[in-house]
């Protein structure tokens, strides 16, 4: 929620000061039909009140998640799941979070993308099999900390 905040929070500065002073700049310099500069400026207006308008609507409902709702013993959003991979006969280290936050390189796992699908409501001991696309895996979760427990 912090990295939608922060970018709110830097999209609502660059509607209020930056894109109106761009505009008005771009007004001075006269004819507006063949002036790139306010057409861009317009442009950017226009998709910086977009980009606004669908990061506001998930902050909503990211703030309507009940941690009542989500499981103690299994793995859901926000847990930390460490899976012995048998295709890469390696442990990897997981966490489940929602797709604005997802970064593979990271080990941060997307609830919505195919290994965290797999993964959902799977307790320790238990194995996931998951197609990806470098073919399919099995992971079996040898440790599992839930949003509860950190």
């Amino acid at each position: 929620m912090k990295k939608l905040e922060e970018e709110i929070k830097q999209l609502r500065h660059e509607l209020a000061t930056e894109l109106p002073a761009e505009i008005k700049k771009a007004r001075a310099h006269g004819d507006l039909s063949e002036n790139a500069e306010y057409h861009m400026a317009k442009q950017r207006q226009s998709f910086v009140q977009a980009r606004l308008g669908q990061l506001e609507a998930r902050m909503g409902e990211l703030m309507l998640v009940n941690l009542d709702n989500i499981p103690t013993d299994a793995a859901a959003f926000g847990s930390t799941i460490v899976v012995f991979d048998s295709s890469k006969k390696a442990e990897i280290e997981y966490k489940l979070v929602t797709s604005e936050e997802a970064d593979v390189t990271k080990g941060l796992i997307s609830t919505s993308s195919p290994i965290g699908k797999a993964l959902m409501g799977k307790k320790v001991g238990e194995k996931a099999f998951v197609v990806t696309p470098a073919g399919k895996r099995t992971m079996e979760v040898r440790k599992l900390v839930t949003i509860h427990q950190t």
